[in-house]
């Protein structure tokens, strides 16, 4: 393996806080101790060399403020970060002995990335590497990973498009220096978001779930669900009801979490993105914070739990943003007025990019007949998990895939099962009867 030394130099030096998703995301790095880096293996086809992509790497790093920032670690814990001006990366270069062999060394490299977490005081928030057939051969792969403390998924979106749009006259990016900066003005935010979120946590009992038990096998267990019919079953539902599927998803969720625990109104916290805010949408930084959703789906039709989950997911949204630690706070304040801590380990995370309207409608026939290809993909252990349950929705065409996450010691795997069969239930009745009850 070969190293190229890529010297680079940017705007926005200085040392700040971090800004308001940065807080959110570094306490989840530390609680489960991993970087929760985003990245992967790209197949390399349009014939750049070397050359390129360390002309590549300088732009990213030379542009974006958040790729050459480090983090500076109190002793207390206290987590400030400090941008550069100028510095020096390193594209590592992988020959692999033929084309064939290629693919399996790109990907050997990423999973060694992912298996060393970055040092977050010394390296730089951005690995890249490629790989090439032979000493003199061409460039078959590029290996590219980024530590979750540095952007989010719509960061890499935009550094991304950014890189196809070089040469042109980008505006300046902003660094996260500049965004800590503009949120400490931005008290009334914090301040909103807080009434709203002490009004819905002093109305809701403390505990989501009965109570700790003894876990059969490994507690922490991330399982992979996949349903067509949860997906055509969402679009009709949605397109009777004049939404997109999202509110359906979520409605979806809280019938089936009361069905399974009895839990009634359903509470979660919801991975909300920022940049609908204004000025936010081209930042390269973390941008998503929890936004809190009580929806009581109890003893109504289908139709109206959409349209509730609809409107307590646009209320989590708005109150979505806010100085996490004044949130840790009062989350803390309410649990001792209440004589036990409020349990908000619940999550549902939405990451389908784009939600668009079916060129066609489905028909019941298809729905009905979709429902046998369910299928449960894949049930593994986790090492660590510092929730208790999460359902991440995933951006896969044709079907809803739902990634779930949980703690088997509060809710048990059968049930966990259950609950996703229950979604995919109460999707199809929606579907076939807007006006059937939930439960």
């Amino acid at each position: 393996m070969e190293r190229i030394s890529v010297p680079f130099t940017g705007q926005g030096a200085g040392i700040g806080e971090l800004t308001w998703g940065q807080q959110q995301v570094w306490r989840a790095m530390v609680e489960v101790g991993s970087s929760m880096s985003m990245g992967g293996v790209v197949p390399v086809q349009d014939g750049r060399a070397v050359g390129d992509f360390v002309e590549e790497l300088r732009f990213f790093l030379s542009r974006y403020p958040a790729m050459r920032a480090l983090l500076r670690i109190a002793p207390d814990g206290t987590t400030t970060q400090e941008v550069f001006d100028r510095g020096e990366a390193a594209l590592e270069v992988h020959t692999a002995p033929d084309a064939g062999s290629a693919g399996a060394l790109a990907a050997e490299v990423y999973a060694g990335w992912r298996a060393r977490n970055f040092d977050y005081t010394r390296e730089w928030p951005i690995r890249m590497a490629v790989v090439r057939a032979g000493a003199d051969g061409p460039v078959t792969h590029v290996v590219v990973m980024v530590c979750h403390v540095a952007t989010d998924g719509g960061g890499l979106g935009i550094m991304v498009r950014d890189l196809a749009r070089r040469g042109t006259d980008l505006p300046p990016a902003m660094g996260p220096l500049e965004l800590a900066a503009a949120q400490g003005r931005a008290a009334r935010h914090t301040d909103n978001a807080m009434r709203y979120w002490e009004a819905q946590l002093r109305a809701i009992d403390p505990q989501r779930f009965a109570g700790y038990r003894d876990p059969e096998g490994a507690r922490f267990r991330q399982l992979v669900f996949r349903s067509p019919a949860l997906h055509l079953a969402a679009e009709r539902l949605a397109a009777h009801l004049g939404v997109d599927a999202a509110p359906v998803v979520l409605a979806a969720y809280a019938v089936a979490f009361g069905r399974v625990t009895g839990g009634s109104p359903f509470v979660s916290q919801v991975i909300v993105s920022n940049r609908f805010r204004p000025g936010l949408a081209e930042v390269v930084s973390p941008l998503a914070q929890n936004g809190l959703v009580v929806v009581d789906v109890k003893g109504v039709t289908a139709a109206e739990a959409v349209r509730r989950a609809g409107q307590a997911s646009m209320s989590a949204s708005k109150y979505a943003y806010y100085d996490n630690a004044a949130r840790l706070a009062l989350i803390d304040r309410i649990g001792k007025d209440h004589g036990e801590p409020i349990d908000l380990a619940v999550l549902h995370n939405e990451r389908r990019l784009a939600l668009r309207a079916p060129e066609t409608v489905p028909d019941e026939a298809a729905i009905r007949a979709a429902r046998p290809a369910t299928e449960r993909v894949s049930e593994v252990p986790m090492v660590y998990f510092n929730e208790k349950l999460m359902l991440n929705i995933d951006d896969v065409p044709g079907t809803a895939q739902i990634t779930t996450e949980v703690d088997t010691a509060y809710l048990p795997i059968s049930d966990t099962w259950e609950l996703l069969s229950e979604m995919e239930r109460f999707a199809v009745e929606g579907a076939l009867d807007p006006q059937a009850s939930t439960f």
